[in-house]
């Protein structure tokens, strides 16, 4: 059990480290935290400041006033005793306040503490600059040294006087004195400041529950496509992301959809690929093994009864020979050929060519095989000459006879077998047709797969399914394709098109 929970407090360990929620929500954490000491920071300067603008602006011409009460005792020397009773005279205009006398320099000559007048100075030289900008009369509030306590700065209110005969003498009073501090300490401790945190504070409370609430919701997307895309990875192919928005995170979703399809399509095309490669060896080894195991054994007949055999038979066993030995050539011949056009090897070399010419051509050199089987094959021509079309004329000639071989072997006796040239628009369309067996409908889809075949008993007469895939990689180099029409036991067409040639 402590195991067990040990490894649960790793657990949540783990997720709160790798959590995207948790690192946004420490982030959004953070930042709450900075603006809000950022606006309490400002709010207390803010207050503080107001009071210093406030207080130096009502007192503004304070200093000016007391030069006027002051002056005639700053002639000769400093009466200081007279000063104290001007000073004690003037406690109704401000009596909170610290005055000194200052050289045109800076340098103290002079102090009147109203609250501690025995209280040691911490300075003997005030800087001037602030009084000057109070005196060119620059934005308020202006904050000054105070002599007391140098580490505070003080709004204050200032005037020149002359001491002594010396022009350009500050009278420099600090308003507040000691009693600047007690305010500042009771604007920090005021129920109205309290009041404004209080309120901030559950502002910010608010909003980050809020943010933290809305970061949740947002990531549970994120959860959820990640759960798909987990599951997909383990094997579970048809998991998918629901996608409900057209947000970034719904464009992922959709994305991976997509990628996930392709992947799934792709790994059936490879699962295809690797049935017809097992088909491919199969069919190879069958096309192979037979006629070389009739050749064989014929060789070995002919070895064996060399002395008793008679001339007749001997040209017979020598005919099945040559004719086995001579599809064996074929065989390997379109293995080659379509292992060229595979790799891209070919590139047609086009020319003007006469389709109804190469028709023609063509029938006759299948005459022979077709009478053979008492078919009748014939080239219907157009009554209107033909356009040239842009053809390699030795591909071509080979994907027509291709497809006139193909219809041959697949039409029984007394039945008829056409090519039709003729034209369409700006192209020429050639259709071979026959009066065959047909092909069924489930396996038209699937003709043009190098090594496939429609009849599985496969006859001793049959190729190994080439001859329609080598026509189809031919007229693609012509930047055509086959399209097949067929009705059982009535019939199929094959049919494509090409450019017509222009100079």
């Amino acid at each position: 059990m402590v195991i067990d929970s040990l490894n649960l407090k790793r657990s949540d360990m783990s997720f709160f480290k790798n959590s995207f929620y948790a690192k946004i929500s420490v982030v959004f954490l953070l930042l709450i935290l900075f603006l809000g000491s950022s606006l309490a920071y400002l709010s207390m300067k803010s207050s503080l400041m107001f009071v210093d603008e406030t207080r130096q602006k009502v007192n503004k011409e304070l200093a000016s006033d007391m030069a006027v009460e002051f002056q005639p005792y700053l002639m000769d020397m400093i009466d200081v005793d007279n000063i104290r009773k001007r000073i004690e005279y003037l406690k109704g205009i401000n009596p909170q306040v610290d005055i000194y006398l200052l050289s045109s320099g800076g340098m103290i000559k002079g102090s009147f503490l109203g609250e501690e007048p025995d209280s040691k100075l911490s300075l003997t030289t005030v800087d001037t600059t602030p009084l000057d900008q109070f005196l060119n009369g620059a934005e308020l509030p202006i904050l000054g040294q105070d002599p007391l306590n140098p580490s505070i700065h003080k709004p204050f209110s200032v005037s020149t006087i002359s001491i002594m005969g010396e022009e350009g003498c500050y009278l420099y009073v600090i308003l507040g004195g000691k009693q600047y501090d007690e305010t500042a300490a009771m604007l920090a401790e005021s129920y109205i400041l309290k009041n404004s945190m209080i309120g901030l504070s559950l502002m910010l409370a608010v909003t980050l529950l809020l943010g933290l609430l809305i970061f949740r919701w947002l990531t549970h997307r994120l959860r959820r496509m990640t759960t798909a895309v987990t599951a997909f990875e383990h094997g579970q192919l048809e998991r998918r992301v629901d996608v409900n928005s057209s947000d970034e995170i719904g464009l992922l979703g959709s994305s991976f959809n997509q990628m996930a399809d392709t992947l799934v399509a792709n790994m059936d095309e490879i699962k295809q690929v690797d049935k017809l490669r097992r088909e491919l060896i199969a069919n190879v080894s069958h096309d192979l093994r037979s006629p070389l195991a009739s050749i064989q054994g014929y060789l070995e007949t002919i070895q064996q009864k060399d002395k008793t055999l008679s001339e007749s038979d001997r040209s017979k066993y020598y005919d099945i020979v040559l004719r086995n030995t001579r599809r064996l050539g074929n065989l390997i011949a379109e293995l080659f050929e379509l292992s060229k056009l595979d790799a891209k090897n070919v590139q047609p070399d086009l020319e003007p060519v006469s389709i109804a010419e190469l028709a023609q051509d063509v029938v006759v050199q299948f005459q022979p095989q077709a009478q053979n089987k008492n078919i009748s094959l014939k080239a219907v021509l157009p009554d209107e000459p033909l356009s040239l079309v842009k053809a390699d004329i030795a591909l071509m000639e080979r994907a027509i006879s291709n497809l006139i071989d193909n219809a041959i072997k697949n039409t029984p006796e007394g039945g008829t077998v056409t090519i039709t040239p003729q034209k369409e628009n700006n192209r020429v369309s050639v259709k071979i047709s026959d009066t065959g067996i047909g092909i069924p409908e489930e396996h038209i889809a699937r003709i043009f797969d190098r090594f496939y075949q429609t009849d599985s008993s496969r006859s001793n007469e049959s190729g190994v399914g080439l001859g329609l895939s080598i026509a189809q990689k031919i007229l693609e180099l012509h930047g055509s394709r086959l399209s097949v029409e067929s009705v059982m036991n009535k019939g199929t067409t094959f049919s494509f098109s090409l450019n017509s040639y222009s100079s």
